[in-house]
């Protein structure tokens, strides 16, 4: 015969115990989700610093760069970039808007590449909330996390 202290005990731990594998299981649920091309959609914003050098955008020394950008990312692997660059403090001027393209793997990893200019690794959230890129542009040397700013998309 269970004694009343025993029983509460074990249906404590009863509860506790499936608790825990509903929360597993969730977890494990977001990673078996994955990513898209539809995970990246609305607009993102990032300013990023880094370092150019030769011959990389026509400069003849390294040189300090800065940006200040956002992304309308679409869903379906484009996107539009708005953009100010500068070298060492100078406005380069680039047209805005500018198309790119991306990629998305299930592992939300990716790249992006600009319409006749940088390239880059991406490394998204599987919310799509933010991502971290890094250029793999020869003689680029910058990387940003940009963030969504409008999550009714």
């Amino acid at each position: 015969m269970m004694r009343r202290g025993s029983l509460w005990t074990t249906g404590i731990g009863t509860i506790l115990s499936i608790g825990l594998l509903v929360g597993e299981r969730a977890y494990a649920g977001d990673a078996v989700r994955g990513c898209g091309l539809e995970t990246l959609r609305g607009q993102y914003i990032a300013s990023t610093t880094g370092t150019v050098f030769p011959p990389a955008f026509g400069v003849t020394a390294p040189a300090v760069s800065n940006t200040a950008a956002y992304i309308m990312f679409y869903g379906d692997g484009t996107g539009t970039d708005y953009v100010t660059f500068t070298i060492n403090g100078k406005n380069q001027n680039v047209t805005s808007p500018v198309s790119e393209t991306y990629t998305l793997n299930r592992d939300c990893t990716g790249t992006r590449e600009v319409t006749n200019g940088p390239q880059f690794n991406m490394y998204v959230a599987f919310d799509g909330s933010e991502f971290a890129n890094v250029s793999t542009t020869p003689g680029f040397a910058v990387s940003a996390t940009y963030k969504r700013t409008d999550f009714d998309q």
